[in-house]
């Protein structure tokens, strides 16, 4: 009750349910409750400092993404003494992906926290990882390295870093199907045709020919995204082949 009763006396009543908030998903007491709140304070609010520089996430998403990597790079080195320098950087990929990053920042509901001037449902996905890697750099800040790897460790490492499963995982079927053509000595090609959808969002439509075959098309809102899923198309119809090269 005293400990309630002196974060609501030292903060308004916003700030007192953003502490709480804030120790929830931190496992923790945060010390300098500010550094959070910057943690997810979006550009389109145009907050700046007493100097006058830009007060927003980006600064921190640009910390925890480094911190991220190293606390994650130290637990691969320790749990594979065997892999080799390309093994761990591609398991670390896995790892720090941002499809993963955006799941993260998902399962905490960091997004409610987000103040912005923009509707939160114009946002892309990417403002879920974003976030999340901001909120790392603010731990680092507020707490120090050890605070830092002991989040990343519960919210990330344990419940979601499976060796073993991380090595089945495929983070890209574009640089899959790439690394077998080129294996095989096999020219492939991916073009960008008239899409015919009728969608409100612009879409792109994708040819994915390998030799003189065509393998598979898609759609998606960003060419991207469509060779991404022409790829995974492919890789499932050679899968028998690409397997047993």
């Amino acid at each position: 009750m005293k400990l309630t009763s002196k974060i609501f006396n030292s903060h308004p009543k916003k700030d007192g349910d953003f502490f709480l908030g804030m120790k929830k998903i931190l496992g923790f007491r945060p010390k300098n409750l500010n550094i959070y709140k910057k943690a997810f304070l979006h550009r389109s609010v145009n907050k700046k400092d007493s100097n006058g520089n830009p007060m927003n996430y980006e600064r921190l998403e640009f910390l925890g993404d480094a911190m991220l990597g190293t606390i994650i790079s130290k637990h691969l080195y320790n749990e594979v003494p065997e892999g080799d320098e390309g093994y761990l950087t591609k398991m670390r990929s896995k790892v720090v992906s941002r499809k993963h990053l955006n799941e993260l920042g998902k399962d905490l509901g960091l997004l409610r926290y987000v103040e912005s001037r923009i509707p939160k449902s114009h946002f892309g996905e990417n403002i879920h990882g974003n976030v999340f890697e901001a909120l790392i750099g603010a731990i680092y800040l507020d707490r120090g390295y050890s605070y830092c790897e002991k989040f990343i460790n519960q919210r990330v490492i344990e419940p979601y870093v499976d060796i073993e499963q991380l090595e089945g995982k495929v983070i890209s079927y574009k640089s899959l199907l790439i690394e077998w053509c080129q294996k095989q000595k096999k020219t492939f090609n991916y073009t960008v045709y008239e899409d015919t959808g009728k969608d409100e969002l612009k879409h792109f439509a994708v040819k994915l020919t390998i030799g003189e075959r065509l393998m598979a098309k898609a759609r998606a809102t960003s060419k991207k995204k469509a060779e991404e899923k022409a790829s995974k198309r492919a890789y499932f119809a050679l899968q028998n082949r690409i397997e047993n090269q």
